[in-house]
């Protein structure tokens, strides 16, 4: 945790409090340690610059769900655009 810690520019008690918000769930070691993807790490830099603004952590959190929502939702909804278009539009691009 100290490492992640230290790559993310926060503290240990940052990480564990956006695990305790539910923003990451790290992995476990077999030794019990935590284990941040990379994904989680640019997660809790995104919560830090939230954080450094002014946002309050359960504020920041929250505004880091929705905007990965938001991401997934577009990225299905275009998904479903180029299926409905069809064969014919495929031979366009």
């Amino acid at each position: 945790m100290g490492r992640a810690a230290a790559m993310t520019g926060t503290t240990p008690g940052f990480l564990r409090s956006l695990g305790e918000q539910g923003l990451i769930t790290p992995l476990r070691s077999e030794g019990g340690h935590r284990r941040y993807s990379r994904y989680q790490l640019r997660i809790a830099m995104r919560a830090r610059d939230l954080v450094d603004q002014g946002t309050a952590i359960d504020a920041a959190c929250r505004i880091i769900i929705l905007e990965d929502q938001l991401e997934e939702a577009l990225r299905i909804n275009e998904q479903l655009r180029r299926r409905q278009a069809g064969p014919e539009s495929a031979a366009d691009t």
